[in-house]
């Protein structure tokens, strides 16, 4: 029987990311779900008593499902935040262009975050996501903005 210490993460999580697309597709609702599994199963590695990789395939397969279904939940949240940044006075139309121009779920963070003025736990609770991939998220948006709008 292989013991955790004897597990290749960098594998797990590859196996996680595989199972995750599947369910998924590609895109960061993937990555994050990949990365809540390989977490979950990291926590829970002690109940593992063989073949790792079904069980961390069936912890990413269920992760994957729980963040499906919180995408059926986001419409009414993104048509909130559609309507916040039309909303927004006085912001250059490349800013706009540029937070458009973010993947929905990505838009969806920063607008709740920036333009509604949620904190990072409010923004987590309202898109029902852990508080560090919003964290993780939010600053992964907030370079792409940043390369969009021409700052180093």
């Amino acid at each position: 029987m292989r013991t955790h210490q004897s597990w290749d993460w960098d594998h797990a999580h590859r196996i996680a990311l595989g199972e995750t697309r599947a369910v998924l597709g590609y895109g960061p609702d993937a990555e994050d779900a990949a990365q809540e599994a390989a977490i979950r199963a990291w926590r829970r590695r002690a109940t593992c008593r063989d073949a790792p990789a079904a069980w961390i395939r069936a912890i990413a397969r269920n992760e994957a499902l729980r963040t499906a279904g919180r995408r059926r939940d986001e419409a009414p949240l993104e048509a909130a935040a559609a309507v916040v940044v039309a909303a927004a006075p006085g912001d250059s139309q490349d800013v706009r262009a540029a937070v458009r121009a973010l993947d929905p779920g990505d838009r969806l963070l920063v607008l709740l975050r920036y333009w509604a003025d949620l904190t990072q736990p409010e923004v987590a609770r309202a898109a029902a996501l852990p508080e560090g991939t919003v964290k993780v998220r939010l600053h992964r948006a907030r370079r792409r903005l940043g390369l969009a709008l021409g700052a180093a």
